[in-house]
């Protein structure tokens, strides 16, 4: 994503535009991977030694609860991180805690009714189990 689709993105969402706002979404769209809240902090921080670790906190509430950003749960380890670009679902593996992207694909919706009064907004799958890394050790450990 280059700097004005990043800057349209902040824009469309309602928040502010601010530097150190812009540095976690830029961070988050060239990462590869599904860095830790600490991780995103680190690397926003060797860019701005200004930006405070409860600014860049207070950056990933705000973009996840205006849906630029995900997070990602993972049990007993510390939440992941992904900015909302292709659609996609997540694989966590139960050794290492590693996030991988799965291919998406639609969700059937739950039944009418089966929810009570509650909205659904979208439906995402979380596969859980042993990554390609750690299920060939299964066998051996």
């Amino acid at each position: 994503m280059n700097v004005e689709a990043i800057k349209r993105s902040l824009d469309g969402s309602g928040l502010r535009r601010t530097p150190q706002r812009y540095a976690v979404m830029a961070f988050l769209m060239e990462c590869n991977r599904h860095p830790t809240a600490a991780e995103i902090f680190q690397a926003v921080n060797r860019l701005d030694p200004r930006s405070s670790r409860a600014t860049t906190y207070n950056n990933l509430r705000d973009l996840v609860q205006a849906g630029l950003v995900r997070e990602v749960a993972v049990e007993g380890r510390a939440a992941r991180f992904d900015a909302k670009g292709m659609r996609h679902h997540h694989f966590i593996c139960d050794r290492c805690g590693n996030v991988e992207d799965m291919e998406w694909y639609d969700v059937p919706r739950p039944a009418s009714g089966s929810l009570g009064k509650r909205v659904l907004r979208e439906c995402e799958l979380i596969f859980r189990g042993l990554c390609m890394k750690c299920a060939p050790r299964r066998a051996s450990g």
